[in-house]
């Protein structure tokens, strides 16, 4: 079992930052990709970021040029960093890491509880 505990979030003004990190802990092989999405209220949850066990990132076209994804692979974490957010990007934001069990075991997709955005004035 893989838990994903995130942190981060929180009220911000439009224009400005927020970071959110998540690690992931409990007992696992490998992860392979780390990952952030999205849900707004009355919208499908969507892919915000990824990265992948080789640094391979992927973003959603809405969030390119603001906001960032790394990893820090030692520690099992996947940080967010967003900039120049708009109210658009207010949602619940969730962590997702896809982890086998062994070393033939399938990748599943584990998901934090989330965290909540806010981008007002």
């Amino acid at each position: 079992q893989v838990l994903l505990g995130e942190s981060g979030g929180g009220l911000v003004q439009p224009g400005g930052s927020l970071g959110l990190s998540c690690t992931a802990s409990g007992n696992f092989y490998s992860i392979a990709g780390m990952g952030w999405y999205r849900q707004a209220p009355g919208k499908q949850r969507e892919l915000v970021a990824s990265i992948t066990s080789a640094a391979g990132t992927n973003y959603a076209d809405s969030v390119k040029g603001r906001f960032t994804i790394s990893r820090d692979y030692a520690k099992n974490t996947v940080y967010l960093q967003m900039n120049r957010l708009k109210p658009e990007d207010t949602a619940v934001y969730y962590c997702n890491a896809a982890a086998s069990q062994g070393r033939w075991a399938p990748d599943e997709d584990y998901w934090g509880q989330g965290t909540q955005v806010t981008v007002s004035s």
